[in-house]
């Protein structure tokens, strides 16, 4: 059996956040639990092959493919590259469009509409014949729609709804080369636009979300982006569910983490949160952690609102970028002697955040599954989270300290909770030990996509 995944970023040669990770490690989970079955399984990833790729793929073809050579900006060469890695071929196409530094733009839904025009005859082009397309996101919207059209089954999942892939449909019909029947309401568009998550939703034979808690969500107005009737459908067709993401253990491991000084029990964890106080000048107060974009997804004002309380309690320390406006307002609270704030995307400072911090925070309006939460118990740093998606699934009462309602309030109440059993020293190691001895292994949920992947194969 071949399974063709189909993503926008694939770790560690592009990423700009959860999807990037889970296929870095999903894949080959696959592949390495594929070959011990019969019949066997074969896994290709198909990504972008942006001018900022992280790698230099072997060059497997090139050539013109009739689809795009046609319309205002014809593109008459296409090339094909190759990587392989545990056994997993990933397959990078390379298209003007993408020749750039950086992952995503405001033309994104023309650029991904192009993408997702080539990847089926690429495959035929280099001999690939898939049993299954797995598309992701709505970046994949597009292919997991010509699969369907094609005959194979496909499967597509939905990493992050609010994020949908529109465009107005009097100028987008063209890009997309589908039928015309195809842009209508019963399919594509969505209040006059062509809407690429809906197309992957609709054609899909199956759709699975990150976690079973989202699965559940993405049903609700308040959770739905306005697609819950669909979802609604698909779940009373049997053609939704959710299937919790993994962790990449050996990438987030104190015991062999060279970011950090390496720990593996909590008693070892003391001199990371001692490096991490030293590093911004901290005093003796407890640590809370946060790495995050800044959005208001993720609670970030709601932080921000709670920040008055929380520094008596707590050093913070924040590392993220994006919005502006709460980049701004975290830069004016590092004056503070009990806040700092480093902006951006910085690897080895978020492993030491995860491994110095004694709690972590993530006080999100929704998520859909979340890695922070279980890289933070990973390192016996306790997890403050609002219940919501995967947070719910992952994070036990006996461990995190958990809180309803999406305000600087609760927010503030919950790390109140944790502060006080922060100072009952026996219980807080308690929690701690229990925290990093869970399993977030990608074992399991690589099982229940090949059981997936199975039952459509049949």
């Amino acid at each position: 059996m071949r399974v063709v995944h189909v993503a926008s970023e694939v770790f560690p040669f592009s990423r700009s956040g959860g999807l990037g990770d889970v296929l870095g490690v999903l894949p080959e989970v696959l592949a390495g639990q594929g070959a011990q079955t019969t019949p066997s399984m074969q896994v290709t990833v198909v990504s972008p092959w942006y001018g900022s790729l992280a790698g230099q793929p072997t060059e497997l073809w090139r050539g013109v493919l009739p689809e795009l050579t046609s319309g205002p900006a014809p593109i008459f060469e296409v090339r094909v590259g190759e990587i392989v890695r545990s056994s997993v071929q990933y397959l990078f196409i390379d298209l003007p469009e993408f020749d750039r530094p950086g992952l995503y733009f405001d033309d994104d839904v023309h650029r991904f509409c192009l993408f997702g025009r080539t990847v089926l005859s690429v495959l035929h082009q280099i001999g690939v014949v898939p049993d299954v397309v797995h598309g992701h996101d709505w970046q994949s919207g597009l292919v997991v729609a010509y699969a369907h059209l094609a005959g194979l089954k496909t499967v597509f999942s939905v990493h992050n709804l609010q994020y949908q892939g529109r465009w107005n449909m009097e100028e987008a019909a063209r890009w997309t080369g589908l039928p015309q029947w195809t842009l209508g309401p019963d399919a594509l568009e969505y209040h006059g636009d062509l809407n690429l998550m809906k197309a992957g939703l609709t054609f899909a034979d199956a759709v699975t979300t990150v976690s079973p808690t989202y699965a559940q969500e993405i049903t609700t107005p308040e959770y739905g982006e306005g697609l819950q009737g669909l979802l609604i459908r698909l779940t009373v067709e049997g053609r939704l569910s959710g299937i919790l993401n993994g962790l990449d253990q050996e990438r987030w491991d104190p015991r062999t983490d060279p970011d950090v000084p390496q720990f593996g029990d909590p008693a070892g964890k003391a001199a990371a949160t001692a490096l991490l106080r030293k590093e911004f000048g901290l005093d003796d107060a407890p640590i809370l952690g946060v790495v995050s974009r800044l959005a208001d997804q993720k609670g970030i004002d709601l932080l921000i609102e709670a920040l008055p309380e929380l520094t008596q309690d707590w050093n913070v320390v924040v590392l993220g970028g994006g919005d502006p406006l709460l980049t701004a307002a975290l830069s004016g609270w590092a004056q503070h002697p009990r806040v700092a704030f480093v902006g951006g995307l910085n690897e080895p400072l978020a492993h030491r955040i995860y491994a110095g911090a004694d709690i972590f925070a993530m006080p999100s309006r929704f998520e859909p599954c979340g890695l922070s939460q279980m890289i933070s118990m990973r390192y016996g740093t306790l997890p403050v989270v609002r219940l919501t998606g995967g947070l719910v699934d992952t994070v036990p009462a006996d461990i995190g300290f958990r809180f309803a309602d999406a305000t600087p309030q609760a927010l503030s109440a919950a790390c109140a909770e944790a502060r006080a059993e922060y100072d009952r020293p026996d219980a807080w190691q308690a929690r701690m030990e229990r925290a990093m001895a869970l399993d977030f292994s990608w074992q399991g949920p690589a099982a229940q996509y090949m059981a997936l992947y199975r039952r459509l194969g049949r």
